[in-house]
């Protein structure tokens, strides 16, 4: 199967790579992946700049709280423990955004096709359906930030029970299913 390399490819942090060479926890032996997705990079943009904007906050509203006289009688301990706190919170939302991120992928087989959701340290869940179980796969884009930055949904009808899978703003999905269709006719 040829797919072409995108810009987005070649290094860990990638949302779209092809023939990546990592192994996964329930790949056969004879399994080969061909392509490992995760939600287009701009769609991190808003938690990011919620974390700028929650580092700079000290900066801003200590001096404009001291100056208004509502923080004058607290102890130095205190607002260092506050701030520390403060930090901590922040850190704290920046890393479970990034490794929600990061381990919420997609994975395409020669074989089935992994929805791999991770929702916290604690709890993941991962769907999969066979290639043989799949009957139809289309993608949307839609609004100008999907179009702008070519990202949007994959969607991918199986027979029977089992589960529909659903790709959330990947990038390239025009590619993304003419390979799952090239897969499909093999």
């Amino acid at each position: 199967m040829a797919v072409k390399k995108t810009s987005l490819d070649g290094n860990i942090f990638s949302a779209f790579v092809v023939r990546p060479g990592i192994k996964f926890e329930t790949q056969a032996a004879d399994e080969e992946l061909v392509l490992l997705l995760r939600k287009h990079p701009v769609t991190n943009v808003m938690w990011i700049l919620i974390f700028i904007i929650m580092l700079l906050a000290p900066f801003i509203l200590f001096p404009y709280l001291s100056w208004a006289g509502l923080i004058t009688d607290v102890p130095v301990r205190f607002g260092l423990v506050g701030t520390i706190a403060w930090y901590l919170i922040t850190f704290i939302f920046a890393f479970e955004n990034f490794i929600s991120w990061y381990f919420n992928v997609y994975l395409l087989t020669n074989e089935r096709i992994l929805d791999v959701d991770f929702y916290n340290l604690l709890y993941k869940r991962v769907s999969e359906a066979r290639l043989d179980k799949i009957q139809d796969v289309t993608y949307t884009q839609s609004g100008m930030a999907q179009n702008v930055f070519n990202y949007g949904f994959v969607y991918i009808q199986t027979a029977g029970t089992e589960e529909n899978l659903e790709f959330e703003s990947v990038p390239n999905p025009a590619k993304v299913v003419e390979a799952i269709s090239k897969l499909l006719h093999k």
